[in-house]
């Protein structure tokens, strides 16, 4: 039984130059962040004109970033600047395209004095669905795929993905063979964290900047952290993974940038005290002390 990646090369000629779908996909991914940016931009008082300029400063760094990362990380298999700046051969790492974006929307922040946290709210929901397309550069590529799937009858696509060229060294497909579809599993998860987003951008009443930003460390980070303990491919830090340890990272930023805005807006004494009004602690009290 053949997997559909054999049939589909990884990309094509045009006037004697290779055009790879990684490339193309990575480019959608960032147009679509954009373009949802853009649709985003007034809820929290901004304008298409700020998204567009802010796109200039962040992209390229995000770029820059997540090769930087990838090249320092895998050093070894770069032997000169044009291997280090060949990123349409795939070799991105999306933690140090997400820090390089970050800095530059810091930048941008300063010089045109907006608010780093009203922007950080609506580049969210066009962060998680650029990485939803852009996941897919990497079917196209053959990586960032799991372990091995020894069974046949989850030895089908998208749960699983066919690898002609395993470079995992103990792997048992012995070079080849069916793995889980991490790429596919992690862009479907960011999908539905992009809908959340929306949904709470779009629907709810939450007024704090910065709110939406922080479920995403926390959402983006639990999703990454199951999906890095799948790869194949993840960088070791000691008995932990490199991924793993700054997906900690960020879920515990994100929790406490949670818990700083509802203490700052007294969020836990409202709860209180809707309770009060409606004397469901004093309610408990009397229970309690009725069991003791």
């Amino acid at each position: 039984m053949q997997n559909m990646a054999l049939s589909i090369p990884e990309g094509f000629y045009l006037f004697g130059h290779e055009i790879r779908f990684y490339g193309i996909i990575s480019a959608l991914g960032y147009l679509l962040g954009v373009l949802v940016a853009c649709k985003n931009a007034k809820k929290r008082g901004l304008k298409t004109e700020d998204i567009l300029t802010m796109a200039c400063y962040v992209i390229p760094f995000c770029i820059i970033g997540a090769r930087l990362c990838y090249v320092f990380t895998y050093i070894e298999r770069f032997h000169s600047f044009l291997d280090a700046i060949a990123i349409w051969n795939g070799g991105l790492i999306f933690y140090g395209g997400l820090i390089g974006g970050a800095s530059a929307l810091l930048l941008y922040c300063l010089i045109h004095k907006k608010s780093f946290l009203a922007l950080a709210d609506v580049l969210v929901p066009a962060l998680a669905i650029g990485q939803a397309l852009g996941r897919w550069g990497n079917f196209f590529n053959q990586e960032a795929y799991g372990y091995p799937v020894t069974d046949p009858a989850w030895q089908w696509f998208p749960f699983a993905v066919y690898i002609d060229h395993c470079s995992m060294t103990e792997c048992t497909c012995s070079g080849s063979g069916w793995h889980h579809a991490t790429f596919f599993y992690e862009s479907l998860l960011n999908v539905v964290i992009f809908t959340i987003l929306m949904l709470l951008l779009h629907l709810s009443k939450i007024k704090q900047n910065g709110t939406l930003a922080a479920l995403y460390l926390v959402m983006y980070g639990i999703v990454r952290y199951f999906i890095e303990g799948m790869r194949t491919d993840s960088v070791p830090l000691g008995t932990a993974r490199f991924s793993q340890v700054l997906s900690l990272l960020f879920i515990a930023c994100g929790l406490a940038l949670l818990i700083f805005f509802a203490i700052k807006n007294k969020v836990f004494q409202k709860i209180y005290h809707k309770f009060r009004k409606k004397d469901t602690v004093d309610k408990m009290i009397d229970i309690i002390k009725q069991d003791f």
